[in-house]
């Protein structure tokens, strides 16, 4: 659409509910109170019509249509790309769409209904939601072969607070389980030597591969940058083990589709997170 196209839309809608649904000013275009609205019911709307649009085609036997997926950075970079290409194979008309955020995002996304399941690192504390563990996933510490920290074998939470920290931002699950292992140790979260925040496991691995300091990483994320040198990773003591859920409404009709991948993504996630060292 172009950009005229859009402007009349939206005063068609403004002058059907009576009121202004964006803010606009110089710095740019918010929703308004009403246009908060307006938005979660529409996206209530749209998700409620693939739902019918999905029923119907499965009563025809049909396995087809789009799949709303939402995970985490760390499932959706190492894990999930691989499942979805062995999911698509099974079921080639099924048209798989991924949105990729930090653990609470995804929450969130779910629960509008904007997403049909999610995959997220930990627990759900949404009450809405239904979660479901998958596999353990193991957090270590990585830094350059180079670091101080590189010969270690083991590494305490007391220790690391004389080196420089490379973490994940608030929000992430990765974020929020190094968060209370670091409080369970007695070690205050503010009291390390944070250096920086990044919002993506790959930006964090190559600052950590320059020797600016260490990070907290799954070990999935990690495979290819250790067989190959870049990083070396320690595991901690006691060791960090979360768990990989998958998420997706308590009250919502269930499509064959999400049922199916829902089984089978369990399955191979297990499998795949095992077979990582």
């Amino acid at each position: 659409m172009t950009q005229p196209a859009v402007t009349f839309q939206i005063r068609q809608l403004e002058d059907h509910f009576g009121t202004r649904l964006f803010d606009r000013t110089h710095g740019g275009i918010t929703l308004t109170d009403a246009g908060a609205i307006v938005l979660d019911y529409a996206e209530r709307i749209l998700a409620l019509s693939a739902e019918l649009d999905t029923r119907v085609k499965e009563m025809g036997g049909q396995v087809a249509g789009p799949l709303f997926i939402g995970a985490s950075t760390t499932i959706a970079e190492f894990l999930l790309p691989q499942i979805l290409g062995e999911f698509k194979a099974r079921f080639p008309a099924l048209i798989p769409r991924l949105f990729v955020a930090n653990s609470e995002a995804v929450q969130s996304r779910i629960e509008e209904r904007s997403l049909d399941l999610g995959f997220i690192e930990g627990d759900s504390h949404f009450p809405t939601l239904v979660s479901e563990v998958c596999c353990e996933d193991e957090l270590k510490v990585i830094c350059a072969p180079s670091h101080p920290l590189a010969t270690e074998k083991s590494v305490t939470a007391r220790a690391l607070r004389q080196h420089a920290y490379i973490t994940r931002e608030p929000g992430s699950g990765t974020r929020q389980v190094t968060d209370h292992y670091f409080e369970r140790a007695g070690v205050p979260p503010d009291s390390l030597n944070v250096v920086m925040e990044l919002g993506s496991p790959e930006a964090l691995k190559g600052l950590v591969a320059t020797g600016l300091g260490f990070a907290i990483i799954s070990k999935t994320a990690v495979v290819k940058e250790i067989r190959l040198a870049q990083l070396v990773q320690i595991p901690l003591s006691p060791r960090i083990v979360r768990y990989l859920s998958v998420v997706y409404p308590k009250e919502r009709f269930h499509s064959q589709i999400v049922t199916s991948f829902v089984s089978f993504a369990k399955t191979r996630l297990s499998a795949l997170a095992a077979e990582r060292p």
